[in-house]
């Protein structure tokens, strides 16, 4: 049986993340306080480029994944990394996440400590009424009205104490709204925090603002979803945590959510990808593709928790027996990689043409 992750709840702000040495258990009360513009690092720790630098190597994007996929085709999230240069401080980060901490999907089929495995996600339909959602942390949260029906689909349950997240996937509109230590509150809704995602929309959010995610971004992007893996194939970077991360984040993240400046930690956003070399044919077929996808698109480092969990939606279809290969995968299996070319703007989650 999967077990269901016990890592931290995402640090909103900077002030008390304070060198987490997060093990699979516990979690830690968002601080009150922080600076307001963390600072930002490129990904390969030199100067950022910009738009008018040479040009970088040739770098395609993976095609539309239909009308309302995971961001648009030349996203950051769906730029195919395979051929980007290692980072050169690769092993040392690798080391510090755990490379010899072995993978574990956080999500299944069946229930485990009665609820669903995963991040569930909740179908939003056409015309569905909105509600006022308050939030603790106001002062970096999309205001709204959030379309949250009454049966929302809470992670952990509706009874959990956990992360509580809420993702609301809108196809219509071609948005996610995610909310962060979601509980219903009289005719709305009360949460930590929350963000608003237009999926056509290259934007990200102020620097410096959490999300529902400790880095800064969508949840709904980084999840591993039965429907793509069932249509045989994955074309996006995945979401991961770790136990313990740098006081800076990379682009495309926005929100960092430590205190330590220690250079060995990885920062948020910080993009790995699982090596080439790494065996996958014989993997049961669902892990096979989601392995494939961390060769091509990498996994994004998005939150402060358990080494190596990977996120994704609970679904009946899931075989727990054919994830449970992905388990066989290890941090010394994964690579830091370099994403300075990628960057036009640190403003921007297009990849550079």
């Amino acid at each position: 049986m999967l077990s269901r992750s016990l890592a931290a709840v995402p640090l909103r702000l900077t002030a008390l993340a304070a060198v987490l040495g997060l093990a699979a258990c516990g979690s830690t009360a968002p601080s009150a306080a922080g600076p307001s513009d963390p600072v930002f690092v490129a990904p390969s720790g030199t100067v950022a480029p910009s738009s008018s630098a040479a040009a970088s190597p040739s770098v395609k994007p993976s095609p539309t994944a239909g009308p309302c996929g995971v961001f648009p085709a030349d996203s950051v999230w769906r730029a195919d990394v395979s051929k980007l240069p290692v980072h050169r401080s690769s092993g040392t980060l690798v080391n510090s996440i755990g490379a010899a901490a072995h993978m574990h999907p956080d999500f299944g089929a069946g229930l485990w400590e009665g609820a669903p495995i995963g991040i569930p996600v909740t179908a939003v339909k056409p015309g569905q009424k909105t509600v006022k959602v308050s939030f603790e942390y106001a002062g970096e949260s999309d205001k709204g009205p959030y379309p949250v029906p009454a049966d929302a689909k809470v992670e952990g349950g509706r009874s959990s104490d956990g992360d509580r997240h809420v993702i609301l996937y809108d196809a219509a509109g071609c948005k996610v709204y995610e909310l962060y230590a979601a509980y219903p509150s009289g005719s709305g809704w009360r949460a930590g925090s929350g963000a608003i995602f237009d999926l056509r929309s290259h934007k990200l959010r102020p620097a410096g603002w959490t999300s529902a995610d400790a880095a800064g971004l969508s949840i709904f992007a980084g999840l591993v979803r039965y429907e793509e893996v069932a249509a045989g194939r994955i074309t996006h970077a995945l979401r991961i945590t770790v136990p313990r991360s740098r006081d800076t984040y990379v682009w495309p993240a926005r929100h960092a959510a430590s205190n330590s400046s220690d250079a060995a930690l990885p920062p948020m956003g910080l993009r790995l990808r699982l090596k080439a070399n790494v065996d996958t044919s014989k993997m049961p077929k669902q892990a096979r593709i989601i392995a494939e996808a961390m060769k091509k698109y990498g996994v994004i480092v998005a939150d402060n928790g358990s080494p190596w969990y990977l996120s994704g939606s609970p679904d009946d279809r899931w075989s727990n027996d054919a994830l449970r290969a992905l388990k066989n995968l290890q941090g010394s299996d994964f690579e830091a990689v370099d994403t300075a070319a990628l960057m036009g703007s640190k403003n921007s989650g297009a990849v550079r043409g």
